[in-house]
Formats: C-alpha cells, sequence, structure tokens
C-alpha cells in the first residue's frame, strides 16, 4: 500500500489529503481569514504558518507520518513546464520563493512538500501538472506585438484530471482524443486539448478570456490603456480591477456564484444580465477553441464549481453544442487528482521528469 500526502495551499485556505492508494483516510480544508493573511507581506512569508496547520492536524488526526512515502504538492508560479510529474528540487524551490511568473499561494506548494519530505525517512516530494504547465502550439504564443507573448497559465492539474477521468470513462486513451476543457471556478480557462497536449488555452491567471466570478478576463484594451494613465488609479489598484474585484465582484459586489444564479432566479435584471454575459462568454471561447481543433472534437467538459448550476449548462449546449458532445464534470477534486499522479509513479505508470529552467 502506498501511502501519499497531497498539499493544495490556495489563496484563502489549505488543503490536504492523506491517501491510502486510491483511497482517501483524511481530507482538511483550513480556512484562513483575512486578518490572519493580512500578517505577511507576500505568500512565501505563510510558509510556517500554513506548515504548522498540516502538521498539527495530521497528529491531532493520528496519522502516521513516517509511514507517508510521497507528499506532493500543487506547482506554483515556476517558469514553464511541460504536463507531468516532477520531483521537487533546489532549483524549483528558488524559483517558487522568487515568483519568477508572479505571486501565488502555488507557489507553497512546493516549498510545503519538499519540507516535509525531509522530516520522513525516504519520502519523496513532487508536484505535478503545475498552473504553469506549457504545451502551446507556436502560432498560439503570438500575441500581435514582439515586446509581448501569449503566457500558459491555467488550471492545469483539474483540466488534465479531468480528461483523463473523461478518457477512461470513454474507454479511450486521453492521447487519442481531441477535448475542449472548461474550469469554471474563481477563475475560468478553456483549452484546447489535441491528442493529449493543451495545444492553446487562455491565460486565467493573467487577464485573458471570460471574465469569472472575480476576474475581470480580457478588457478594452483602449480603456485600460486610459485607466492606467488616467492619475487616478496605483498599479496596485488597476491589478485589483483585473484579478480580485472583477467579474462577480465588480459588478454584483459577491463572488459567490450560488447568491448571483439566486438573485437572477429572483428577477433581479441586473444579476441576470451578468450571469448570461459570464455564461455568453464561455460560450464564445469553446469556439475558439473548435477552430484550434479544426472541428473535430471528441468531447466539450465542463467542470470547476459553476459546472454545478444546470442553467450554465443548459446554455452552453444551446450556443456549442452543435460543435460537439457536452459532458459535465462539476467540481474540482485536485488533491485526488494529486494523489492519482503520484500513485501513477509509484505504479510505475509516469516517469518522474526534472526541473532544470
Amino acid at each position: 500500500m502506498h501511502r501519499i500526502l497531497a498539499i493544495n495551499p490556495g489563496s484563502t485556505s489549505t488543503k490536504f489529503a492523506v491517501y491510502f492508494d486510491e483511497k482517501c483516510v483524511l481530507n482538511k480544508t483550513i480556512r484562513h481569514s483575512m486578518d490572519e493573511l493580512m500578517r505577511y507581506n507576500n505568500v512565501v512569508d505563510q510558509f510556517d504558518f500554513r506548515k504548522g496547520y498540516i502538521i498539527d492536524a495530521l497528529m491531532e488526526e493520528g496519522i502516521e507520518v513516517d509511514s507517508i512515502k510521497t507528499v506532493i504538492g500543487r506547482g506554483g508560479l515556476t517558469y514553464p513546464l511541460e504536463s507531468g510529474v516532477y520531483r521537487v528540487n533546489h532549483q524549483m524551490l528558488k524559483h517558487a520563493r522568487e515568483g519568477v511568473l508572479g505571486q501565488h499561494a502555488s507557489n507553497l506548494g512546493p516549498l510545503l512538500a519538499d519540507y516535509i519530505a525531509q522530516q520522513i525517512p525516504n519520502a519523496q516530494a513532487y508536484i505535478a501538472d503545475p498552473v504553469v504547465t506549457d504545451e502551446l502550439c507556436d502560432v498560439a504564443r503570438i500575441a500581435g506585438h514582439p515586446n509581448f507573448e501569449r503566457r500558459s497559465i491555467f488550471h492545469a492539474l483539474n483540466q488534465k484530471a479531468t480528461a483523463r477521468l473523461h478518457a477512461k470513462k470513454t474507454g479511450k486513451a486521453y492521447e487519442d482524443l481531441n477535448l475542449i476543457v472548461a474550469h469554471l471556478g474563481g477563475g475560468i480557462s478553456v483549452g484546447a486539448h489535441k491528442k493529449g497536449r493543451v495545444v492553446d488555452v487562455n491565460n486565467a491567471f493573467d487577464g485573458e478570456g471570460p471574465f469569472s466570478p472575480e476576474r475581470a478576463g480580457t478588457l478594452p484594451v483602449g480603456q485600460l490603456i486610459g485607466f492606467c494613465f488616467s492619475g487616478k488609479y496605483s498599479e496596485e489598484k488597476i491589478k485589483r480591477m483585473v484579478v480580485g474585484e472583477g467579474g462577480y465582484v465588480g459588478y454584483l459586489g459577491t463572488n459567490n456564484a450560488k447568491v448571483v444564479q439566486e438573485l437572477a432566479e429572483a428577477g433581479n435584471e441586473k444579476a441576470r444580465l451578468v450571469q448570461e454575459a459570464l455564461f455568453y462568454q464561455v460560450s464564445k471561447i469553446i469556439g475558439e477553441m473548435a477552430v484550434v481543433l479544426e472541428g473535430k472534437i471528441d468531447g466539450i467538459l465542463l467542470t470547476g464549481g459553476l459546472a454545478y448550476n444546470p442553467q450554465l449548462e443548459k446554455y452552453i449546449r444551446e450556443k456549442a453544442g452543435f460543435l460537439g458532445p457536452v459532458f459535465t464534470y462539476p467540481g474540482e477534486d485536485e488533491l485526488e487528482a494529486l494523489a492519482l499522479n503520484a500513485l501513477r509513479v509509484a505504479n510505475g505508470e509516469v516517469e518522474v521528469k526534472t526541473y532544470n529552467q
């Protein structure tokens, strides 16, 4: 039996789980208040704070830590990588601490995995399908000006796990399918999966694609430039408009999609229109990814928290269902996805890769 600790640090939570092979024996989510988080100048300063919660919880739950052989964390904003499982090494830890592509709670994933593995005899630390997973085709990188380049930063872990789950359920290999996978959560990313590689996807971290409950998505460039040079807004305020105060938060003052749905159903016209606009923009980018796949689509997969909304599924079926069959896999279990990746390594199904950026 292979014992695995999976760790997923989020913006306002630390999630972790213990698996014995495929069986989850512990699943914990620790919520962090803004007061707690505001004590720290940047994300990596939260390391000791979050590490303590994990270790204390494992002890309280009676988990024999020394029996754990694999610790796998969510990968952060290091330099771009191909999809896969990577052993945590010094270079990865350095780049995660520096936040070479930005500051995000996922940067703590390899740091926490490495520290805990170091305390256990013969344990190994890994990450899998990090947010910087980059399999873009060359033409997709061209942004429109030589000073800019499109980057691949998206919900790779959940998108890949959902695609593999769908392939397994349909009795096919992921590498034989063309899929459009829409991760619909606090951020939204929609990827074109061509024979096992995400050849195009919107940069959900940096403000591209559909707006989401708390992100603005692609904004009108001319208007954005005007805001930047108006003298009314700091750089930090502009960044918050794009990530954190955009989408539902900006229009309706909440990032809770269920609340927006309830307002729309109760007759709030603004909530109805804004919710429909999100559905509309998701449908449009599915159409874009259909072009990337040249119309050869084995499935359109909807996943993430928003996929629980039957109105969203209905809307996308009506708008984009002509492109291919629509399948819904609501929610996201990134801890399970991490654990299954670790188990694939333990069973010799995949080869561990080396981070050498």
